[in-house]
């Protein structure tokens, strides 16, 4: 089901820029809710409902056979001059995207009224709940789902899209909404940016094989190996894809999906979101690390379940994104270095409350999370670490990680936090 959009991402410390690059925790955030208690619909609908599913019928229609005529035809003549020039640039926006799929699901059961000001004596109104279901060609096995806000008018006998603003229930944005979209292919998938852009896009898609193969060489194939990269061209544009949870100035990628089905192992609207402000100052290797880090929550998610502890999920996405990168540990992680250098290696993993961005430990959780999982590959093999992520992230939250520990590597938590201690001093 749409509305439901999972966010994930990790921090990492470019130190070969001497910048340091937040992006926020794990989370899961409802983002279609709405404030005001729904009105349930009647079964006399019925003919709305046929009339409106015919109009987004024509409209969906129109933007996968380009025909912008029939697409306009669908938007109220009687419109603000607002909406009706955002439907014409949404239109031509459209067709630098390799669409595969695109149409709506109506649900007359849950109808809202319009905000105030909307409601006119001579015209009926109509705000039915309506899905978005597109695919990206290529990239998307199932479709992604988006929530809309429409509000419909009838005039005379026809109805029409009037307005995308007039409800409590917000109306999901993709980057067409905010500007020409130009796409760039790579063998392993696309690149979706604005003009502005360009440059940082063309950087992206020529990383983008290498850094899928790099995943894929560490996590296995059971992954789509496929994904859609996108580049906002605003801070407005980046809240609309990650949510207005992250602090979007600081962040450098965010790694999001819509919806998760643990039972099988799959995700729906994939997408790599970098923040063009930061990444694109952004060393060759530094974007590389970052890539890597956020492929990596896209080839876990399916197995990934909320509530996974943070060492696990982030350092196992630090330490693909740092194999092979030939970038010195003391570079990565210097504060742990300074932690052995002064005979105080860490006592225990570290807590998920480490990792928020609000408190002062989460530079340090991150080195500490990446150096313990590169600990557990160098000692007990890459492999196990994979299975140990896979045992951990797919517990229920509550369930004892100790468990998962002595049935894949053999030790329990405190053997395994005296093993990295000793490899900590061995190695930094």
């Amino acid at each position: 089901m749409g509305g439901v959009r999972v966010r994930s991402a990790g921090m990492l410390v470019l130190s070969l820029l001497g910048v340091l690059v937040v992006l926020g925790p794990t989370s899961t955030a409802v983002v279609d809710s709405d404030p005001a208690p729904p009105v349930r619909a009647s079964p006399e609908q019925d003919g709305r409902t046929t009339a409106v599913t015919d109009l987004l019928h024509r409209r969906a229609d129109a933007i996968l056979r380009h025909d912008r005529a029939g697409f306009l035809a669908t938007v109220d003549p009687a419109a603000t001059a607002q909406f009706a020039a955002a439907q014409r640039a949404l239109f031509d926006n459209l067709a630098g995207v390799p669409l595969a799929t695109w149409s709506y699901r109506v649900d007359p059961s849950t109808v809202l009224s319009p905000l105030g000001g909307q409601a006119r004596d001579d015209v009926e109104l109509w705000a039915p709940a309506v899905e978005l279901a597109y695919t990206l060609d290529g990239i998307d096995g199932a479709p992604a789902t988006e929530p809309m806000g429409y509000l419909f008018a009838k005039r005379g006998d026809r109805w029409y899209l009037t307005s995308d603003t007039g409800l409590s229930r917000q109306t999901w944005r993709g980057p067409w909404d905010f500007g020409s979209v130009t796409t760039l292919r790579a063998a392993s998938g696309l690149v979706l940016t604005h003009p502005r852009n360009l440059a940082l896009g063309r950087r992206v898609a020529a990383e983008l094989d290498d850094d899928v193969a790099a995943v894929t060489a560490v996590w296995g194939r059971q992954w789509p190996q496929r994904v859609a990269v996108l580049l906002p061209d605003s801070t407005d544009e980046l809240r609309a894809f990650v949510g207005a949870e992250f602090a979007v100035q600081t962040i450098a990628a965010v790694a999001v999906a819509d919806s998760v089905d643990h039972d099988n192992r799959s995700a729906t609207g994939q997408r790599v979101v970098l923040n063009p402000n930061n990444a694109r100052k952004l060393s060759a290797a530094s974007l590389r690390v970052v890539l890597r880090h956020e492929l990596t929550h896209v080839a876990a998610r399916g197995v990934t379940v909320d509530g996974t502890p943070m060492w696990m999920l982030e350092g196992f996405a630090d330490y693909v994104g740092y194999y092979g990168s030939g970038i010195a540990a003391t570079t990565v992680a210097p504060e742990v270095a300074r932690l052995i250098d002064a005979g105080t290696p860490p006592r225990s993993l570290p807590a998920n409350s480490d990792f928020a961005a609000s408190g002062g430990r989460i530079e340090l959780a991150y080195q500490e999370a990446w150096t313990v999982t590169s600990y557990i590959a160098e000692t007990f093999g890459q492999d196990a670490l994979v299975r140990l992520y896979q045992a951990v992230a797919g517990e229920d939250p509550s369930a004892s990680v100790d468990k998962a520990l002595v049935s894949v590597i053999g030790v329990d938590q405190a053997e395994l936090v005296r093993g990295w201690q000793k490899y900590l001093t061995q190695w930094l």
